[in-house]
């Protein structure tokens, strides 16, 4: 097989591919073999009728159709991977020559993946929650876990919100009593609103010994009538909690002092917020960067994409047991309103993809011989499971592997994506939404708790793949 590339215009080449006689003429002889194994000839068992029987009663011409048929897709395939095109849909096949007879050729016009011009990557600004500490809700914290252990005191003060009054309340409507809204002894706790806001506005500002009587719209905004209630407050006690001492800290936690158990919810608070204005990031910054392509995208790249992640869903909830149209069910979306949900992802994944490769050129950080190396050799050895083994060699044969399958520049690109999104996000200002800026180091969690969840691979950068999946380790696993 001989082949030629020519690049053409608008994201296209065409690729040449020549097959001398002798060497298609194999093809011709494996096509009477299929054939001879579909048909029936009397006197033959399937597949034993010889091809000088079936050209005689199919036509000299039927095997070589079924050659091109057959083996033109592979031999553009093989020609794919010589000149390492990455193709972003289906060719279109023409046979040029050898449709009836001796030497083939053909060209097959495909598109590829264009590449794009980025600016303004190293000057990215996003905006995330800020991560400091927020020593007000720790104090709320505290006092939500010192309300468990409160006791209430009783007051001759005017009752305020966060009192608990004991009350006797008679409500009616109509002059009929309602038996739902009369009772005696009520503890109500001021402020909750519950049943009526007119209860809360009534009883805020009384003392023990008062008694209100008011009306209050009904509930159910069908009804016109007014409710009319007659409230004798008994008593007002106020919720009084315990001293975040060392004894009550002791006591009631597994810290056994106030500073340790203070420590322990501000620790606890920065990770959190850590780790949430970390995730903001990651796909602050991949929209950030997928919005600074402003060249037209390829419909095939897009469908392309939404057909992988629609797949890898439907072979996801299949495995789980359950239909895709249960899926839209459970999400309260119809078909058109999920796609066009995936669209917009999808069309983000590709503009994401596109950049990533932009800057990656721009800056020269396409993934050299010793980065390739040592990924491989990283393959190998979470493939071998433990077991020992000569990393060097396995690495080799699977280099080989890659190479001959067309994944070698899959992993390549994909070690160049990673180091352009680790070069952005290094240079990207963080501001919060007050446009105060933020101190990345505010975002890296202990090694003790894990640093993967600051970790930009987490981004998908792989318009190919499933979300959030880290392919270049996996394909280079499964060819292993």
């Amino acid at each position: 097989m001989h082949s030629s590339v020519e690049t053409l215009t608008d994201n296209r080449v065409k690729l040449t591919v020549e097959l001398d006689e002798e060497e298609f003429e194999t093809e011709v002889e494996a096509a009477f073999k299929r054939i001879a194994r579909e048909v029936r000839i009397p006197g033959f068992r399937p597949g034993r009728a010889p091809r000088r029987l079936l050209e005689a009663q199919l036509g000299s011409q039927a095997g070589r159709v079924e050659a091109l048929r057959a083996s033109l897709p592979d031999y553009y395939a093989r020609a794919v991977v010589e000149h390492d095109i990455d193709v972003i849909d289906a060719p279109e096949i023409e046979i040029i020559e050898g449709s009836e007879s001796g030497p083939v050729c053909f060209d097959a016009v495909v598109d590829v993946r264009p590449a794009v011009l980025v600016s303004g990557y190293d000057d990215l600004s996003v905006q995330i929650p800020n991560p400091s500490v927020d020593e007000a809700e720790i104090q709320a914290e505290i006092d939500r876990f010192r309300q468990q252990f409160a006791e209430l005191s009783p007051v001759s003060r005017a009752a305020v919100d966060g009192d608990h009054l004991t009350i006797d309340i008679a409500g009616s409507m109509g002059g009929e009593s309602i038996d739902g809204l009369t009772t005696s002894d009520y503890d109500y706790q001021l402020g909750t609103g519950a049943v009526v806001s007119e209860i809360d506005e009534n009883l805020r500002g009384s003392a023990a010994g008062d008694i209100l009587e008011f009306t209050a719209s009904h509930p159910d905004p069908e009804e016109d009538q007014k409710l009319s209630f007659r409230v004798l407050v008994k008593e007002v006690q106020q919720t009084v909690l315990p001293d975040l001492d060392d004894e009550f800290v002791a006591t009631n936690t597994e810290f056994d002092t106030a500073e340790e158990f203070r420590s322990a919810l501000e620790g606890g608070q920065a990770r959190t917020r850590a780790m949430y204005a970390e995730s903001v990031r990651r796909e602050a910054i991949a929209d950030a960067i997928a919005g600074l392509v402003t060249d037209e995208i390829p419909e095939a790249m897009v469908a392309s994409e939404m057909d992988a992640r629609l797949e890898s869903l439907t072979s996801d909830l299949s495995q789980r047991g359950y239909e895709f149209e249960d899926y839209l069910a459970s999400i309260g979306q119809s078909r058109e309103e999920f796609e066009a949900g995936l669209r917009i992802s999808a069309d983000r994944s590709v503009k994401l993809d596109l950049a990533l490769r932009a800057v990656a050129t721009a800056e020269g950080l396409e993934a050299d011989v010793e980065t390739l190396d040592s990924e491989l050799q990283q393959a190998v050895l979470a493939a071998s499971n433990g077991a020992e083994v000569d990393a060097a060699a396995e690495a080799e044969r699977l280099r080989e592997a890659l190479a001959s399958s067309g994944r070698l520049s899959d992993m390549r690109s994909q070690i160049s994506k990673r180091a352009a999104l680790e070069w952005i996000t290094e240079r990207v200002e963080l501001v919060d939404p007050d446009g105060e800026v933020i101190d990345p180091e505010l975002l890296r969690l202990p090694t003790d708790v894990g640093d993967d969840a600051a970790n930009p691979q987490d981004v998908d950068t792989d318009q190919d793949v499933d979300i959030d999946q880290d392919v270049d380790a996996d394909q280079a696993q499964d060819e292993s």
